[in-house]
């Protein structure tokens, strides 16, 4: 009997449709096409099945956060903007009781003092910031490493 391959939720937050073009001094030039492009071709290399969601709206992150449960094995977020400001994000991440590992392509403790700050971080298994597009293929590795171990 095949083993069942293991589900990630990639989720992408707000303002992270406009990767390319908005402040590429602080974000690049890559966009999220592409970075959706690379984690793919990095899950089929760690056999492992993705499904991509982007929103910029806090009741849809939650509620899609909410319903990783059970068709799920982790997640790996990058709530943007929401992650200094979002409790019901952090809640939501909490109640899953799934492993969710936090990903930043900046590093947000070198940027202005309200961003260092990470509702997220405090519920999430770990976090990977300031290595631009590379940031979400690192956090996949650690995520479906960690989800190996566990079993």
């Amino acid at each position: 009997m095949a083993k069942k391959k293991k589900k990630i939720l990639v989720i992408h937050g707000p303002n992270l449709n406009l990767l390319g073009v908005r402040e590429t001094s602080v974000y690049g030039k890559t966009t999220l096409d592409e970075i959706n492009k690379n984690l793919k071709k990095t899950a089929k290399q760690l056999e492992v099945t993705l499904e991509i969601y982007q929103s910029n709206s806090e009741g849809d992150l939650v509620k899609k956060i909410q319903e990783s449960m059970g068709p799920c094995d982790g997640i790996l977020i990058n709530p943007a903007a929401y992650t200094h400001t979002s409790v019901a994000i952090r809640d939501a991440v909490s109640a899953i009781n799934l492993p969710v590992v936090e990903v930043h392509l900046s590093n947000i403790y070198q940027r202005e003092e309200f961003r260092h700050h990470s509702f997220v971080s405090g519920v999430a298994l770990g976090q990977i910031a300031g290595f631009g597009p590379n940031s979400y293929t690192l956090g996949l590795k650690a995520l479906v490493d960690y989800l190996n171990l566990a079993g």
